[in-house]
């Protein structure tokens, strides 16, 4: 268990150290905060919906969380690319142990993005129901983590172009993202489009979270619990089998 406790530490100084990555990753998450947030804030509140920033922060907190746990997929390819990888698929370990450590270092970057996007957030004007109920959102937080981290080494191992990982990643990512709800409201959906935010795995990360940070779900919370520890078992699962037949 060394193994995963030294990969997972070696991501996360490899983040630390790179301050320019954490700044810049919060660009995006606070752009869709200010220009959403206070865009269509009165266009809500108008409407008689509340606060916008109610539905809006978790739906960016899992925006953040995303990105940064499926582009953490990418060090797999730089690690080959420089030769490092190799020097650690030699090592007397079983590789479901490397591909733990890696994928439990990007989930806990991912989770370090997410509470700053959430303190972010609380500046720009969104409001938790309850702070008893934050330890259940960091649960939710942590599961999207894995299941998108998983995610990212999966497609990395499987790819040795990096310019390929970021092209078929951001396929993947932006209709996850925007047909997740993370932008508006799942209640009152047209019939397609609530089929559609069904199988996006992101779609109960975001309901999950927004229960538990503003008491509306669409799911339920114990719902959303189940189907994302069903994935974060599923993915990791994928994910070692194959990173376990990677060519170094």
């Amino acid at each position: 268990m060394s193994t995963i406790y030294i990969l997972w530490l070696r991501e996360i100084k490899k983040y630390l150290r790179a301050r320019s990555r954490i700044i810049g990753a919060l660009g995006q998450p606070l752009l869709f905060l200010l220009a959403f947030g206070y865009g269509f804030g009165a266009v809500f509140r108008q409407a008689g919906k509340g606060n916008y920033f109610d539905i809006l922060g978790p739906g960016i907190i899992m925006m953040s969380v995303l990105f940064t746990g499926i582009f953490s997929g990418i060090s797999i390819i730089w690690d080959r690319q420089f030769g490092f990888l190799k020097e650690t698929m030699v090592a007397p370990v079983p590789r479901w142990q490397i591909m733990l450590g890696k994928t439990l270092g990007g989930a806990t970057i991912a989770v370090f993005q997410g509470l700053i996007v959430f303190l972010l957030s609380l500046i720009v004007g969104f409001r938790p129901q309850s702070l008893l109920m934050l330890p259940l959102a960091g649960m939710f937080v942590i599961l999207i983590a894995i299941i998108f981290t998983s995610m990212g080494v999966a497609i990395a191992s499987s790819i040795t172009d990096m310019q390929g990982f970021q092209l078929i990643i951001n396929f993947i990512v932006q209709p996850i993202f925007f047909l997740s709800g993370a932008l508006f409201p799942l209640h009152g959906l047209p019939r397609a489009m609530e089929i559609v935010t069904q199988i996006d795995p992101l779609t109960y990360g975001v309901d999950g979270l927004r229960g538990a940070l503003i008491g509306v779900t669409k799911f339920g919370m114990h719902t959303d619990l189940i189907v994302m520890t069903v994935l974060a078992v599923i993915l990791l699962g994928v994910g070692s089998y194959l990173f376990e037949r990677i060519q170094a």
